[in-house]
């Protein structure tokens, strides 16, 4: 924890060591120490057969900034390790108080996947001194570990001084089964204990099982030639999808209720499909949808994501659309499914992924969105070769627009819309380079009087707010700080995490906030726009995108002011350009002129349907008074 990589050559036990950083949660909040001195305890068989000296010497702690800064400065440190289900785990952790300059002034706990391991654990009591190694072990049950990972954290206890916690090292070790197998299958010396009961067993099993199976069959045969005209609709489970007043999302909707919501129409082809009359989008056939992508060819994916995987189709107008095919059978995409067609059915804006429509038969869960040539921001930044660099006009462009999207969901809607993952692969370009924000599977809904949801903590890592994190309430800073580091992304072009840069580089987030309070934000600039961005522009940008990272979220703009300050930056930007063909002494009249012309665009910000709600938001600029919008 803490320290570089440890190879082979450097364990009695020819063990690799390896860096915590891919499964730290929460590197914000962690601070890599190191110690001088260390003892090993050989009466109590603590010697460097357990751990070489480098693992006790380096540690991760609380950060020191945290202790005084943050509201809830107990958190945990936390780190996330996947494994295979269905076994048990030998889980030792190392520790060295090599932090406390006297004994007796630590004291933290130890959990492993949220049961308490130990508690008001005080290193300098259980070692008798200071800089001493120690370990604990665990033994984690099979039936402990619900989602394919264990998750260790440490954090401060009650009682103690200055809150703090600390991990020198750890080490998971898989147990072998009651067969003596480390891949559930065999033994390791290749026997099979119980073989032929087993097989007879299974023999009888399986004639059993035939027999219900062809019971089964014949049932189902009866069935299907009784089935009705409409069955496909009637076992559609997409009741509980539509938000219709005075039913529950959960329970499924009679068949004459949902001919209330569905109209139908012939398609050319002579297959039905269905309509919302509510406005909810298109109900699409399933096989309306294979035909779109020629029945779901690999050659027509155009992009993978946690719900599935994305293809380019063809409606038989010829209007290309974006579907997205989920992964069947996992509740946690059924849950997305369900968030994505209750919210983009409520919003329209120009700056946001418009929902065409839905498919839920056979299981299937079906998402239809308009198509977006250009794909997502993140493409025309890093990582694809066969991309045209983006100006720094574009890209200024390309955050308003986002930014404008942001805003209509934080206030433009009845209850306001947390988003919860903006990130630059969630903005999207159309042909014309307009940005559209999408995926809309982890949005929650806020109400106004409260302005927080208390919920799960979800993202994407070097997105995450780490207020958020800490206090597991959402609110729409969450998505500010998120667009924070969009922008600085923009700017630098480079991923928001790098494991393989040095250890202050990982973060981008970290990496430019280093470099913005040194005054030279110029040191992160993509080099291929470098020279084209105007000092005024660049200044207010990087200003913007500091704003929106603030630690606490109460210091942090709203949408609203962060698309302000963008708006200012782009205006800085063409003045520069325009004022390279006119003298230098008309340079602040022809900027004050181009804001005055920008003012009302700036403010009304909302979707041509929804223009006339407006939010009373008070803006203390000089150049504008009152930012009307939603």
């Amino acid at each position: 924890m803490g320290g570089p990589i440890l190879t082979p050559k450097y364990d009695t036990l020819s063990r690799t060591w390896m860096p915590d950083t891919p499964y730290n949660v929460f590197p914000q909040g962690t601070e890599a120490v190191r110690g001088s001195y260390i003892k090993y305890q050989p009466d109590k068989w603590i010697t460097w057969l357990i751990a070489p000296y480098l693992v006790y010497e380096t540690a991760q702690r609380m950060k020191t900034e945290a202790h005084a800064q943050t509201v809830e400065p107990k958190f945990n440190l936390t780190w996330v390790v996947n494994v295979d289900a269905g076994f048990s785990y030998l889980i030792r952790m190392h520790f060295c108080d090599i932090v406390s300059k006297s004994l007796n002034d630590l004291y933290f706990n130890v959990y492993i996947n949220s049961l308490m391991g130990f508690s008001s654990l005080d290193l300098s009591a259980e070692t008798g001194g200071l800089a001493t190694a120690y370990y604990i072990d665990f033994v984690l049950n099979a039936s402990a570990i619900t989602n394919g990972s264990i998750v260790v954290q440490v954090g401060p206890a009650s009682t103690g001084g200055l809150p703090n916690a600390i991990l020198n090292g750890l080490e998971i070790m898989k147990i072998n089964n009651v067969d003596d197998s480390l891949d559930g299958l065999y033994a390791v010396d290749g026997s099979y204990e119980g073989k032929f009961m087993k097989l007879k067993v299974l023999a009888i099993s399986g004639i059993f099982m035939a027999f219900l199976a062809m019971f089964f069959l014949g049932m189902v045969c009866v069935r299907w030639k009784k089935r009705p005209p409409d069955w496909q609709k009637r076992n559609s489970f997409s009741s509980w999808l539509l938000p219709i007043q005075g039913s529950s999302r959960k329970n499924s909707l009679s068949s004459s209720w949902k001919s209330s919501i569905l109209g139908s129409r012939k398609s050319k082809s002579g297959h039905s499909s269905y309509y919302s009359i509510q406005g909810l989008g298109r109900f699409f056939t399933l096989n309306e949808l294979r035909t779109a992508t020629h029945n779901f060819d690999e050659k027509m994916v155009i992009g993978v994501g946690g719900f599935g995987n994305v293809f380019l189709g063809a409606l038989e107008d010829g209007t290309k659309v974006a579907i997205k095919r989920g992964h069947q059978g996992s509740e946690q995409g059924i849950n997305e499914f369900q968030t994505e067609i209750e919210m983009l059915s409520k919003l329209r804006h120009r700056h946001l992924v418009s929902l065409i429509g839905f498919c839920d038969e056979e299981s299937e869960m079906i998402l239809v969105y308009e198509y977006m040539a250009n794909g997502p921001l993140r493409d025309h930044l890093y990582g694809s070769n066969d991309k045209l660099t983006l100006s720094w006009k574009q890209r200024l462009d390309i955050c308003i627009g986002a930014a404008r999207g942001l805003h209509y969901l934080h206030t433009g809607a009845a209850i306001g819309i947390i988003h919860r993952d903006v990130k630059t692969t969630n903005i999207l370009l159309d042909d014309n380079f307009v940005a559209k924000v999408s995926d809309f599977g982890l949005s929650k809904a806020a109400p106004m009087e409260q302005g927080y949801v208390s919920t799960a903590v979800k993202g994407s890592f070097g997105y995450l707010d780490p207020e958020y994190f800490r206090r597991q309430q959402l609110t729409d800073k969450s998505d500010v700080y998120s667009f924070g580091v969009v922008l600085f992304e923009v700017l630098s072009a480079r991923a928001v995490i790098c494991p393989r840069l040095p250890r202050d580089q990982v973060s981008l987030a970290e990496w430019a906030m280093q470099w913005h309070r040194k005054g030279m934000i110029e040191k992160i600039v993509d080099p291929q726009i470098a020279g084209s961005i105007s000092e005024g522009s660049l200044k207010k940008f990087a200003e913007t995108a500091e704003k929106c990272l603030a630690e606490y979220g109460v210091d942090r703009p709203s949408m609203g002011e962060v698309l302000w300050y963008l708006e200012y930056s782009l205006q800085l930007q063409e003045a520069t350009i325009a004022s390279s063909s006119s003298s230098s002494s008309n340079i602040n009249d022809l900027l004050e002129e181009k804001l005055s012309k920008n003012v009302v665009s700036i403010a009304n910000i909302l979707s041509d349907d929804d223009s006339d709600s407006t939010v009373g938001s008070q803006l203390h600029f000089p150049t504008v008074g009152n930012m009307q919008g939603r």
